[in-house]
């Protein structure tokens, strides 16, 4: 029997304004709004621990990609009454600037990472502008210091953080991907990262455009689902609709509890 665990996520960035033709590899010709992108790090919380999932960008980052940082997602935690150096554990869903920064921010932490993750972003495809584009020299290298400090732990396809929290790689978006299936009170969570950035991705079966292989993204939705169980256990990477139709956690920060049902339902009727 796993453990259950609560889950918040924690919005610190924000983008905008973004045409669907930014959204969707093949958008909906007609639709002409435009969609923010949110920001978030997520945080679970059980057993006596704190869990980090990805560790944002900076203000460096904020600067260098024209993101508005709202605030440094460490400071955030700050704010949620979890200090950095209290982590031990924090899961890299994948190493791109948004997800992967602040490494050095967590001294007692280790990190979990898939080995095609670490190979994707250190290795050829990193010769090519577009793939390298959304990673971060700096985080890649900081990340590989952590392997050489031993503070990294490898996973190869699925592999288990604690009793209730489990890793699964489905690439797609990048090579080594991997999203967390959390065992909650509701029943299984799936933290999809960037498995899908918006609800629309898996619900129209359509790809963000920052994508390494098409055909692991599509067969990456099918992974959430059957790990879900239900659809609105998914949790999407970037959709500000999850601060719409999930309870806010707290006054201080802008986070929400993952593990307490939605107001909306996706359920097909």
């Amino acid at each position: 029997m796993g453990g259950i665990y609560e889950i918040y996520a924690i919005r610190y960035a924000t983008m905008t304004p973004r045409t669907p033709q930014m959204n969707y590899l093949q958008p909906d010709p007609h639709d002409t709004a435009a969609a923010d992108l949110d920001y978030f790090v997520w945080l679970i919380r059980g057993g006596g621990r704190d869990i980090l999932v990805d560790t944002g960008f900076n203000e460096a980052a904020s600067q260098a990609r024209n993101r508005r940082l709202d605030i440094n997602p460490v400071d955030a935690l700050e704010a949620f009454g979890v200090r950095a150096g209290s982590i031990k554990d924090i899961i890299v869903t994948h190493l791109h600037y948004d997800h992967a920064g602040n490494l050095d921010r967590f001294p007692q932490a280790r990190f979990h990472l898939q080995d095609r993750e670490m190979s994707y972003a250190t290795g050829r495809c990193m010769c090519n502008g577009v793939l390298r584009y959304p990673f971060s020299a700096e985080d890649v290298t900081l990340m590989v210091r952590h392997v050489y400090n031993e503070r990294v732990t490898f996973h190869n396809g699925d592999g288990e953080v604690a009793s209730g929290i489990t890793l699964h790689r489905v690439g797609g978006h990048t090579d080594g991907l991997q999203v967390v299936r959390v065992m909650t009170a509701r029943g299984p969570v799936v933290l999809a990262s960037d498995a899908a950035h918006f609800y629309g991705n898996l619900q129209r079966r359509s790809p963000f455009p920052i994508v390494y292989n098409v055909g692991d993204m599509c067969e990456g939705w099918a992974i959430c689902e059957r790990l879900a169980g239900h659809p609105d256990r998914i949790i999407p990477g970037h959709d500000p609709l999850v601060r719409e139709i999930y309870p806010r956690a707290s006054d201080t920060v802008d986070s929400y509890a993952l593990h307490l049902p939605p107001s909306r339902s996706f359920a097909q009727a």
